[in-house]
């Protein structure tokens, strides 16, 4: 099927070759540059149709489909020889070059036979002899074969290595990858590490470097104690290689890295990620070098005894890990096999039986944010779905519940006991009769103190409606209350029906305020809601009699937090009092029935209202006074909770020292009760924040992503994403740009994410957040297509013009910087229409100056009237801001228009028009203060008019007046730092003077 129309001219022709090869390598990049070859055959010229050929053998080279590429070479090759002529010296150039590429495909073939790899050698050195051409380039083809084969390498290393490069050598980054591994088949890892060296900086690269030496460096690293430098490594090396067929081999290595470094659950969702490469890779030898990598994953998930783990491998059916190990070990060995009898030689399946017979390295080398385990990854699950369940080393370890009573009648009775009294240890006891009630064959005891069947049921309904209450889904939680209480009505279990609509009435209002937007009305109408709840809670108090003490504390509770929510929902410091009443009323009635979770649920209450109030220290001598009594007479299991109220407190008061103490001993001791006990969550959320009141980011990372998976292990997925989303940032903030990009790409490669599950706002938030981290990475070409992609599709957000304007605006900025102008003003557009909607002066002011900035600086004179037109649309919208009353952060978006209007006339050489715009600035800026902000702008204002008046316009002597009384003035006010580029530029124009 044809992918685009038929170019009907040698121009369109053109067009459609430099469309395509912008395309990434794969299936629709080579059908279409195979359309291309049949259209350039039309046309009676040589040119176009070699260009098309060319751009063809590309498409298969990196393709990964080795058989075609020869092919279209050879015929190349035949427009060579019979007109040469229509070959310029840059296409002559390409035609040589291609010589290794045909090589290298013709070894990865098996079928190919020996004699015509080594007669395409001769071929090879035959003709760069002809054409006079240095040699070096086809020794380098014979090592490569003599690597491959296993024979001579060292005497085809020296013959290779030994000669100068010339202009068709393999680029200097793959030529040292060659020499580097050398030196690792040498068994010298450090001296491989050294000739490295300058690919892994970055120094050196080209279309597969450096990812092709990354994922060989690894197990060096790793060998030689450089784990750190090894992981970051795999976190760049693997984005870049991912997915991509030609690059199979790199995938497998990375695979491997996983399970020598006890990242095997990492490994299989990496595998899961890269599933296409089963049927995608054309390539044998690439085809060995994936499945080598992949068994050396399979076969030590296996061996840690989780053979049937579900694993993605090739289409068609289900795989097990034991199941893909068994087939990719015959596919692999067959293939290895087929080489060495092309090859006579055993060099293939000796080095694959190295990498599958290697030990561990390490026991554990935390990869990614994201640490889990093979033990999380249940039977019946996708790799991709493990974070549903827990975190392994990310999540807190807690105790499991007591032992369970054996006979059914005494383990319903202490599930009741254990409820009444709010142990934790209940829950295990509800989850134990759940799936005992669920099995085909229960028998309900006839036991006179359990009760009937229906009572039962509605214990494991109320027990649900709690748990869904806790995930925030209170509309489930209010038809299970009601359920539960229908239940007990027919079980005759009065107290209990009255406690079940108690709880019902507060999950309704919960419920109701749920269901807008959010605002200050919506809060009126929810406070209204919970006072409407009290009320009926009293009623329903008042008109029951008989209730045990339990239930009448339970009753009380309900009452006192109805209120509580209340006020901490209006905010209301006329709220407060009433607060106070029911909680002193709870207080004086669970002191007196000895209810001590009650007497300390009352005193949190009283807590939490004073910190409402704004009496942080009264707050504080409450939790004191809890904690005191929690040491002596209990329940232990909500001491962590009231040190997490103190540590909040404590930070509230500037104290984050001490509320780093309170958290994390608020942790430690939750550790001593089930997961389930104590929101561990909350408490490493706020020891994030305490660790970055402290200036400890890095423990402040750790603590958000453990909150994160504790609350995916609680089902609260949103709040987990959320958490993780602002982990991502910290990475960003923090220079971990690579870390930040593989917990981003983790997260959205959830199951609920790919498949539609999760808001789609919050999911574009990661994806924004992932193109900014791409940006900050200096993948522009890769950030750009997320940025464009996500401006497409919030375009769409009519509820919310101002976040589309914000992504268009942040759009536009990229497609400048790549240099892409009209896509840049067309989406500029965009987002100065949704402004009109929903403004965000700053926000487009800071796009329209950087547009123009940008124009000025990659265009010079051309784009001056383009950049001026985008100043003249930033000057409009800083006059509508100081209409409206805006009030931006930092300097005024006139005073940042005057400074822009100077850096891009200095850009375009119009130097007398750049400093009558920068002094401009500094009269808007004014003279700085001792103050801190603003100094560093005013500085750096100086300093740009400083060297266009003295380095550009020539006029040292009033530049350096300028820049002298600029660092005095400074220097009085303390601003030291801000004075260095000053001095170093009235320096630079006294040398030059």
């Amino acid at each position: 099927m044809a992918t685009a129309p038929h170019p009907q001219s040698t121009d369109e022709l053109f067009h459609a070759l430099r469309e395509n090869h912008q395309l990434p390598y794969g299936r629709t990049r080579t059908v279409t540059a195979e359309e291309l070859v049949d259209a350039a055959e039309r046309f009676a010229e040589p040119v176009p149709l070699i260009h098309a050929l060319l751009e063809l053998q590309e498409a298969y080279t990196y393709g990964s489909d080795p058989r075609k590429s020869p092919v279209v070479f050879a015929r190349l090759l035949t427009l060579f020889d019979e007109q040469p002529d229509a070959f310029d010296e840059r296409l002559r150039a390409q035609l040589f070059w291609r010589f290794k590429w045909v090589a290298n495909a013709l070894r990865a073939l098996p079928e190919i036979p020996l004699a015509s790899l080594r007669q395409w050698l001769t071929e090879m050195r035959d003709r760069y002899e002809k054409e006079g051409l240095g040699l070096q380039p086809y020794y380098g083809q014979a090592y490569q074969l003599a690597v491959h084969v296993g024979e001579d390498t060292t005497l085809a290393y020296e013959l290779w290595a030994g000669r100068r490069r010339t202009p068709h050598s393999d680029c200097e980054a793959c030529e040292i990858c060659e020499r580097a591994l050398y030196r690792v088949a040498a068994g010298d890892d450090e001296r491989a590490l050294e000739v490295w060296a300058p690919v892994l900086a970055g120094k050196e690269s080209c279309q597969e470097e450096p990812a092709r030496s990354v994922s060989h460096a690894l197990l060096p690293l790793l060998r030689t104690g450089h784990a750190d430098r090894a992981r970051e490594l795999h976190l760049a090396g693997y984005r870049a290689c991912r997915r991509n067929p030609s690059m199979a081999g790199e995938v497998g290595r990375h695979l491997e890295f996983c399970a020598l470094t006890g990242n095997e659950a990492r490994g299989l969702e990496l595998l899961a990620e890269n599933r296409n490469l089963f049927d995608e890779v054309d390539s044998p030898l690439d085809q060995l070098d994936f499945l080598t990598g992949v068994e050396v994953l399979l076969r030590r998930v296996e061996g840690l005894g989780h053979g049937e783990l579900p694993v993605a491998g090739y289409a068609g059916r289900a795989w097990t890990v034991a199941g893909l190990c068994a087939e990719v070990r015959g596919r692999g060995d067959g293939l290895a096999a087929r080489f060495d009898t092309r090859n006579g030689t055993s060099a293939q399946s000796g080095r694959r039986t190295v990498r599958l017979d290697r030990s561990p390295l390490l026991d554990a080398l935390e990869l990614a944010l994201r640490t889990r385990g093979l033990d999380e990854l249940a039977p019946g699950d996708a790799p991709g779905a493990a974070g549903a369940r827990g975190a392994g080393v990310a999540v807190s370890v807690s105790r499991a519940a007591s032992a369970l009573p054996e006979e059914l009648p005494e383990l319903i009775r202490r599930a009741r006991e254990l409820d009444e009294e709010g142990h934790p240890d209940a829950r295990a006891c509800w989850a134990r009769l759940r799936d005992l009630v669920a099995a085909r064959d229960y028998s309900h005891p006839e036991d006179p103190a359990v009760g009937p069947y229906g009572r039962l049921c509605a214990d494991l309904l109320s027990d649900e409606a709690y748990r869904a209450a806790e995930r925030g889904d209170y509309a489930s939680a209010v038809d299970l209350h009601e359920e539960a209480a229908g239940l007990y009505e027919d079980a005759g279990a009065p107290d209990d029906v009255v406690l079940a609509r108690a709880c019902a009435l507060l999950a309704a209002a919960e419920a109701a305020g749920e269901d807008g937007e959010g605002g200050e009305d919506e809060a009126e109408v929810k406070a209204a809601g919970l006072a409407d709840a009290h009320a009926a809670v009293v009623r329903l108090q008042e008109e029951a009699t008989g209730l045990a003490p339990y239930v009448e504390g339970r009753l009380l509770r309900l009452r006192a937090s109805a209120l509580g929510v209340r006020l901490q929902t209006s905010g209301d410091p006329a709220h407060a009092a009433v607060v106070f009443a029911e909680a002193d009323l709870l207080q004086e009635f669970a002191t007196r029935h000895g209810l001590t979770t009650q007497v300390s649920g009352a005193m949190l209450l009283r807590a939490g209202t004073y910190a409402l109030s704004g009496d942080l220290p009264a707050a504080v001598a409450e939790i004191d006074a809890l904690r005191d009594r929690l040491a002596s007479d209990g329940p232990a299991w909500h001491l962590p909770r009231a040190l997490g109220l103190r540590g909040r407190l404590q930070l509230g008061l500037r104290d984050a020292a001490a509320a780093h103490a309170d958290l994390a001993e608020g942790l430690r001791l939750a550790a001593a009760w089930p997961a389930d006990a104590v929101d561990t969550s909350r408490l490493h959320a706020d020891l994030a924040q305490t660790c970055l009141h402290l200036g400890r980011p890095d423990e402040a990372l750790t603590h958000l992503t453990r909150s994160a998976e504790v609350d995916l292990r609680d089902g609260k997925r949103v709040d987990a994403f959320c958490t993780y989303s602002n982990a991502a940032q910290l990475c960003l903030d923090l220079g971990r740009i690579e870390d930040s990009i593989a917990l981003l790409d983790s997260l959205l490669g959830e199951p609920d994410v790919t498949g539609g599950e999760l808001d789609d706002r919050l999911v574009a938030q990661l994806r924004l957040l992932r193109a900014r981290a791409l940006h900050a990475g200096d993948d522009l070409k890769a950030a750009t297509a997320e940025f464009v992609a996500l401006a497409a599709e919030s375009a769409g957000w009519d509820d919310d013009p101002g976040s589309h304007a914000m992504i268009a605006a942040e759009t536009a900025m990229i497609l400048a910087e790549a240099g892409e102008f009209d896509r840049a003003g067309e989406v500029a557009d965009r987002a100065l229409a949704a402004h009109e909607l929903s403004p965000r002066y700053e926000l487009i002011s800071n796009c329209l100056r950087e547009l123009a900035r940008l124009r000025a600086q990659q265009q010079g004179p051309d784009g001056l009237a383009a950049a001026l037109a985008h100043l003249d649309e930033a000057g409009r919208v800083a006059e509508a801001a100081r209409a409206a009353g805006f009030q931006p952060v930092g300097r005024s978006l006139e005073t940042a228009l005057a400074y822009e209007h100077g850096r891009v006339h200095a850009y375009v050489g119009a130097y007398e028009d750049a400093l009558a715009a920068l002094e401009k600035a500094l009269g808007l800026l004014g003279e700085p203060g001792a103050e801190e902000g603003g100094a560093g702008e005013w500085a750096e204002c100086v300093r740009l008019s400083g060297a266009v008046e003295g380095i550009y316009l020539e006029r040292p002597a009033p530049a350096l007046v300028r820049l002298d009384a600029a660092v005095a003035r400074l220097t009085a006010l303390g601003h030291l730092e801000e004075c260095e580029p000053l001095t170093s530029l009235a320096a630079q124009l006294r040398d030059e003077g």
